[in-house]
């Protein structure tokens, strides 16, 4: 999605919204946690995602999120038994 349709799907003024989602993108500026929200679902990931640093955790997290409520406890209980202490 361009940046200027995205940044205008989420109610930024169109004539400065690609140059936000830019600064965005690049980690000039954060954007606050309401726009991170509104990003996060014009690009259907969870806002988690936005805030990875790695890549693998961005992964498990967009796997995640695609799993049904059992299947999310089900990985839960498996991921216990390697962390015994938490």
């Amino acid at each position: 999605m361009p940046q200027d349709k995205l940044g205008v799907s989420i109610g930024l003024d169109e004539g400065s919204s690609s140059a936000r989602i830019s600064r965005y993108e690049s980690g000039i500026h954060e954007p606050p946690f309401a726009i991170a929200s509104k990003l996060a679902e014009a690009l259907g990931v969870p806002v988690a995602y936005l805030f990875c640093k790695e890549d693998d955790l961005a992964k498990l997290i967009i796997d995640f999120s695609s799993l049904g409520k059992k299947k999310r406890a089900q990985l839960l209980q498996v991921l216990a038994e390697f962390n015994p202490d938490n």
